[in-house]
C-alpha cells in the first residue's frame, strides 16, 4: 500500500512543507497518494547544495561510492514488492511489468557498483614525433560536477536510476526532477539514498510543475542536464541550456523486419511481446512490422489471433497483459489517430477500441505511409503492419522516419545483418529479436529525433566525467 503521502528530497534529507502534488491509481482515477512540491526557492537551495557537495563528492573514494550503490542494491531487493506495487498504482504497469522494472533497477545500480571502481585512465606515448620525446603523458576522467536529471513517467524507477546511479559512481551530485504523474518511485530511491553517508547536498529529489522548473535546465551552476522524455519538450530544453553538455533520450518510432525464412511463431511471440508489453508506453516498443510478402498472410493471421487474446483490465491483476495508458487524454489521442487510419483505408485487423484510459491491443495493416500511427510516435498499444518483397528496400523503410533509436531484424542472413547495421539510422541494431529489449549496461540511445548521447550506466559515466590530461617533461 502507499502511504498517505510523500516528502521531496532537499539535500539528502526529506521534507514536507506541503501536499501539493496529487497522484491518481492511473486504472481507477482515485487519489493514491499527495506528495510535496518544490517551488523555484527549492529547487534553488538544492542547486547550490549539490554546487556545495561538489568537491567531498570529487573526493569520496570509490569504494565508497560502491558502498553506497550496493547498500542500494540490498535494500531495493528487501522492498521490491513495495516498489512494484507503487509502480504498478501510479503508472497503471500491469504488476509482472512493474515487478521486471524493479529487476531492472536492481541490475543498473548493481551495474554501477562494479563500474564506480573502475573509472580509469590512459598512458599516452608521446614520443610519436621528434617534439614529444622526453615528455610522458596520461589521463584520468574527473566528475563533471552538479548534474541536473529529469526522469519521464513510463520507467520511473529504472530511467530515473539510468541516471542517479552512474552520477553516484562517477562522483556527481545531483538534482532530479522525476515525472509528475509518478514521482513515487524516485522518492523511495530517495528515501534509500538517505540512509547512506553521501555528503550534504549530493542529491535532492524533487517533484514541481514543469513550468516551474527551468532551473533545471538553465542554471550556469550545473554542469550537464540528462533528460528523457518526449522530443518537444528535450529540444527546447537544450536550446535554453546553455553552455552545459546536454543528454537527450527523445522518442522513437521502432521498426521490426521479419526477413525471409524466419520462424514465424518466435517472430510472433517477441513482436507481441514488443509492440504491447507495458501497454507500448516504451519509446523502443514496436510500431511499424514489415513482413516478408512469403510470410504476410500466415504472420498477419497468427498476429491477429494473439493481440486478440492479450488480456486488458486492471494492473494489479497477476494474468492482465494490458493496462491503463497513463492518462485518458493520451489515450484519445492515439485512438483518433487509429480512427484517422481507418478512415483513410486501413483495416483494423484486432482492437480499435477505448474506454476512458483503456486503449485496446490494436493491429492495424494497409495504413497510409503519411498516416499520423505511422509516421508519428504511438507510445501506446498500436502497431502497424505492412508487407515488403525486397529487404533493402525495407532497410529504407526502416530509415524512412525523423526518429532513430533502435530496430529489430529477424533474419538468419549474416550478410543481412552486416547490412543492416551498416545501413540502418539507429542507436542500435537487435538481431533475432525486438527493438523492444535492453539491457541496462549496454550503450543505449538514439539519433535524428530520437536525441544525444547514450545511456548504459559505462557510457553515462563518460558524460558524468571529463578527461583531464597530464603532461610532464624530463628534462635530463
Amino acid at each position: 500500500m502507499l502511504q498517505a503521502s510523500y516528502p521531496y528530497y532537499l539535500a539528502n534529507e526529506a521534507q514536507s512543507p506541503n501536499q501539493d502534488l496529487t497522484v491518481y491509481d492511473k486504472f481507477t482515477g482515485k487519489v493514491a497518494t499527495k506528495v510535496a512540491m518544490a517551488d523555484a526557492a527549492t529547487i534553488d537551495q538544492a542547486i547550490a547544495a549539490a554546487e556545495a557537495a561538489t568537491e567531498p563528492m570529487r573526493k569520496l573514494p570509490a569504494y565508497k561510492r560502491q558502498a553506497v550503490l550496493n547498500h542500494c542494491v540490498k535494500r531495493f531487493e528487501e522492498r521490491a514488492e513495495e516498489l512494484a506495487q507503487a509502480l504498478c498504482v501510479e503508472a497503471g504497469k500491469p504488476i509482472k511489468d512493474a515487478r521486471g522494472e524493479v529487476v531492472r533497477l536492481i541490475d543498473t545500480f548493481r551495474i554501477a557498483a562494479e563500474e564506480a571502481v573502475r573509472i580509469g585512465g590512459e598512458i599516452i606515448p608521446m614520443d610519436i614525433t621528434p617534439r614529444g620525446e622526453g615528455y610522458s603523458g596520461m589521463w584520468k576522467r574527473v566528475p563533471i560536477g552538479p548534474c541536473s536529471f529529469i526522469s519521464p513517467f513510463n520507467f520511473p524507477l529504472n530511467l530515473a536510476a539510468h541516471k542517479v546511479a552512474p552520477a553516484i559512481a562517477a562522483g556527481c551530485p545531483f538534482v532530479l526532477k522525476p515525472a509528475s504523474m509518478t514521482p513515487i518511485g524516485a522518492i523511495i530511491i530517495g528515501e534509500i539514498l538517505a540512509e547512506t553517508d553521501l555528503p550534504k547536498g549530493a542529491f535532492s529529489i524533487l517533484p514541481c510543475h514543469r513550468d516551474g522548473a527551468d532551473l533545471f535546465t538553465t542554471d550556469e551552476r550545473l554542469k550537464l542536464l540528462s533528460f528523457t522524455g518526449s522530443p518537444e519538450v528535450g529540444w527546447q530544453l537544450k536550446a535554453k541550456a546553455g553552455k552545459k553538455p546536454v543528454i537527450l533520450e527523445l522518442g522513437g518510432n521502432a521498426a521490426c523486419v521479419v526477413d525471409e525464412g524466419t520462424n514465424i511463431d518466435d517472430a510472433v511471440a517477441r513482436i507481441i511481446f514488443g509492440a504491447y508489453y507495458q501497454s507500448g508506453q516504451s519509446c523502443i516498443g514496436v510500431q511499424r512490422i514489415m513482413v516478408h510478402e512469403a510470410h504476410y498472410d500466415e504472420m498477419r493471421d497468427k498476429l491477429t489471433a494473439a493481440v486478440k487474446a492479450l488480456r486488458s483490465g486492471d494492473p494489479k491483476d497477476e494474468n492482465t497483459f494490458i493496462g491503463p495508458m497513463i492518462s485518458e487524454k493520451e489515450a484519445k489521442r492515439l485512438h483518433d489517430w487509429v480512427l484517422e487510419a481507418k478512415a483513410e483505408g486501413a483495416t483494423v485487423l484486432a482492437g480499435g477500441e477505448r474506454t476512458g484510459a483503456m486503449l485496446d491491443a490494436t493491429l492495424l495493416e494497409d495504413v497510409k505511409a503519411d498516416s499520423n500511427v505511422n509516421t508519428q510516435e504511438a507510445f501506446g498499444p498500436v502497431a502497424v503492419l505492412s508487407k515488403f518483397s525486397d529487404f533493402d528496400e525495407a532497410l529504407k523503410e526502416v530509415n524512412n522516419s525523423t526518429f532513430g533509436l533502435q530496430a529489430g531484424i529477424f533474419t538468419r542472413d549474416i550478410y543481412k545483418i552486416q547490412k543492416a547495421w551498416d545501413e540502418l539510422e539507429v542507436g542500435g541494431v537487435v538481431i533475432g529479436d525486438v527493438p523492444s529489449w535492453r539491457v541496462d549496461h549496454m550503450p543505449y540511445g538514439g539519433v535524428k529525433d530520437s536525441g544525444l548521447g547514450r545511456e548504459g550506466v559505462r557510457y553515462a559515466i563518460e558524460d558524468m566525467t571529463e578527461l583531464r590530461l597530464l603532461v610532464i617533461r624530463n628534462p635530463n
